[in-house]
């Protein structure tokens, strides 16, 4: 749920640059599908107050996928889009992009292992792309980024900890970064996985003062 924030970032982005590609993982790929599939930033900040977006809840996988579907059919990506899921087996984290995205591939990459069944696609089972790095810079490079706007959600201390045990894939040398990151707690384990009104816009609220902040940063 902490991605409402980035809804925020994108509408304070949204009048200052046209980015050239969308890479994104969990609740992260969710945001730069719609995007990048032509919606408004108030429409992307629509999508984090629909009822579907509410029903989603720990151990029941159908709204989840649901969700997904709805997003798949909504909304095709009108620039490269590209997102990351892992193969729930080996632990290997893959990068899909542009057509080769179906639904199952939208419902895998948000489904938090335990929380969420893996889903399976072509019979290997896939789970949230952000368990191996929720900030997929090295796909955003293999797609062919030189610079990169990083929005980062998950900055809290228990992700902090998750990525020193499960080390994400690093970029290569040579991009560029430039990072937006919220500037106060967007709150506990809790909120991060249950949906609330009110916490909803207050991140996107936050996010939106925090992207205009970061504005002074990104020169196109």
């Amino acid at each position: 749920m902490f991605a409402a924030w980035e809804a925020g970032v994108w509408r304070a982005l949204a009048g200052h640059f046209h980015p050239d590609l969308i890479v994104g993982a969990s609740g992260g790929a969710w945001n730069g599908w719609v995007i990048a599939g032509g919606a408004t930033p108030a429409e992307l900040a629509r999508e984090w107050l629909e009822p579907s977006v509410a029903a989603i809840r720990m151990f029941h996988g159908e709204p989840l996928r649901e969700k997904a579907r709805d997003l798949c059919l909504r909304y095709r990506p009108g620039m490269p889009f590209g997102l990351t899921v892992v193969e729930a087996r080996r632990l290997g984290v893959r990068l899909v992009r542009g057509p080769e995205i179906t639904w199952r591939h939208l419902a895998a990459t948000a489904s938090i292992p335990v929380l969420f069944p893996p889903v399976a696609i072509n019979g290997r089972r896939y789970v949230d792309g952000g368990l191996l790095g929720a900030l997929p810079l090295w796909a955003a490079q293999e797609m062919g980024a030189t610079r990169a706007i990083a929005v980062h959600c998950l900055t809290g201390l228990p992700f902090r900890m998750l990525r020193a045990v499960l080390r994400p894939r690093p970029p290569g040398p040579g991009l560029q970064v430039t990072w937006i990151v919220p500037s106060q707690p967007l709150g506990s384990l809790r909120d991060a996985i249950c949906w609330s009104r009110p916490n909803i816009e207050r991140w996107i609220a936050l996010g939106e003062r925090d992207g205009k902040n970061a504005l002074s940063s990104i020169t196109m």
